[in-house]
Protein backbone atom coordinates (compact mmCIF):
# COMPACT_ATOMS: atom_id res chain seq x y z
CA UNK A 1 0.00 0.00 0.00
CA UNK A 2 0.90 3.48 -0.98
CA UNK A 3 0.93 6.41 1.00
CA UNK A 4 0.77 9.93 -0.79
CA UNK A 5 0.62 13.12 0.86
CA UNK A 6 -1.79 16.16 -0.38
CA UNK A 7 -1.10 20.14 -0.57
CA UNK A 8 -2.77 20.42 3.03
CA UNK A 9 -0.72 17.89 4.65
CA UNK A 10 2.90 19.28 4.63
CA UNK A 11 3.89 17.96 8.09
CA UNK A 12 4.10 14.13 6.74
CA UNK A 13 7.27 12.61 8.55
CA UNK A 14 10.42 11.49 6.44
CA UNK A 15 11.02 7.92 6.50
CA UNK A 16 14.17 6.43 6.28
CA UNK A 17 13.11 2.26 6.38
CA UNK A 18 15.53 -0.37 7.12
CA UNK A 19 18.17 -1.68 4.84
CA UNK A 20 18.35 1.63 3.23
CA UNK A 21 21.52 3.83 3.29
CA UNK A 22 21.38 7.76 2.68
CA UNK A 23 24.76 9.43 2.34
CA UNK A 24 24.46 13.20 2.85
CA UNK A 25 22.43 15.59 5.04
CA UNK A 26 19.03 16.13 5.76
CA UNK A 27 17.14 19.26 6.50
CA UNK A 28 13.43 19.11 7.48
CA UNK A 29 11.22 21.00 9.00
CA UNK A 30 9.08 18.44 10.65
CA UNK A 31 9.59 14.68 11.66
CA UNK A 32 12.21 12.07 10.48
CA UNK A 33 12.11 8.93 11.56
CA UNK A 34 15.47 6.66 10.70
CA UNK A 35 15.26 2.80 10.72
CA UNK A 36 17.70 2.46 8.26
CA UNK A 37 21.44 4.24 8.36
CA UNK A 38 22.08 7.81 7.33
CA UNK A 39 25.79 9.30 6.92
CA UNK A 40 25.60 12.59 7.42
CA UNK A 41 24.08 15.41 9.46
CA UNK A 42 20.25 15.64 10.31
CA UNK A 43 18.68 19.15 11.10
CA UNK A 44 14.76 18.85 11.99
CA UNK A 45 11.87 19.38 14.45
CA UNK A 46 11.93 15.42 15.60
CA UNK A 47 14.35 12.77 15.46
CA UNK A 48 13.26 9.50 16.10
CA UNK A 49 16.06 6.87 15.28
CA UNK A 50 14.68 3.05 15.69
CA UNK A 51 16.49 0.00 16.99
CA UNK A 52 17.46 -0.67 13.94
CA UNK A 53 18.79 2.97 13.53
CA UNK A 54 22.24 4.46 12.64
CA UNK A 55 23.21 8.05 12.04
CA UNK A 56 26.78 8.94 11.88
CA UNK A 57 26.58 12.60 11.79
CA UNK A 58 25.90 15.66 13.64
CA UNK A 59 21.71 16.14 14.73
CA UNK A 60 19.81 19.28 15.66
CA UNK A 61 16.33 18.97 16.49
CA UNK A 62 13.62 20.27 19.21
CA UNK A 63 12.87 16.19 20.21
CA UNK A 64 15.11 13.24 19.89
CA UNK A 65 13.46 9.64 20.81
CA UNK A 66 16.76 7.39 20.23
CA UNK A 67 16.30 3.77 20.09
CA UNK A 68 19.23 2.85 17.80
CA UNK A 69 22.80 4.22 17.72
CA UNK A 70 24.12 7.85 16.92
CA UNK A 71 28.34 8.40 16.66
CA UNK A 72 28.22 11.98 16.56
CA UNK A 73 27.42 15.34 18.12
CA UNK A 74 24.24 16.64 19.14
CA UNK A 75 21.83 19.91 19.98
CA UNK A 76 18.48 18.85 21.04
CA UNK A 77 15.98 20.83 23.30
CA UNK A 78 14.19 17.62 24.72
CA UNK A 79 16.08 13.95 25.01
CA UNK A 80 15.04 10.60 25.10
CA UNK A 81 16.86 8.08 25.61
CA UNK A 82 15.42 4.75 25.74
CA UNK A 83 17.00 0.71 26.41
CA UNK A 84 19.43 -0.57 23.91
CA UNK A 85 20.41 2.97 22.54
CA UNK A 86 24.10 3.73 21.74
CA UNK A 87 25.78 7.25 21.42
CA UNK A 88 29.20 8.93 21.28
CA UNK A 89 30.06 12.10 20.89
CA UNK A 90 28.66 15.17 22.52
CA UNK A 91 24.89 15.52 24.06
CA UNK A 92 23.67 18.99 24.17
CA UNK A 93 20.02 19.35 25.65
CA UNK A 94 17.75 20.95 28.19
CA UNK A 95 15.67 18.12 28.99
CA UNK A 96 17.46 14.69 29.18
CA UNK A 97 15.14 11.58 30.20
CA UNK A 98 16.38 8.07 30.25
CA UNK A 99 14.52 4.62 30.33
CA UNK A 100 16.52 1.33 31.26
CA UNK A 101 19.85 0.49 30.68
CA UNK A 102 21.69 2.13 27.83
CA UNK A 103 25.07 2.64 26.06
CA UNK A 104 25.43 6.49 26.46
CA UNK A 105 29.39 6.75 25.97
CA UNK A 106 29.33 10.68 25.65
CA UNK A 107 30.04 13.77 27.28
CA UNK A 108 26.69 15.74 28.32
CA UNK A 109 26.34 19.11 28.56
CA UNK A 110 23.57 20.83 29.78
CA UNK A 111 22.04 23.96 27.43
CA UNK A 112 21.97 26.88 29.42
CA UNK A 113 18.66 29.03 29.19
CA UNK A 114 19.03 32.28 27.73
Amino acid sequence: MLAFTNADEKKSPTVVGAGCLIKGNIETDHTIQIHGTVNGNINAETIIIGRGGHVIGDITARALFLHGSLKGNATINTVNVFSNAKMSGTLFYKTLNITGNTGLECKLEKKKDK
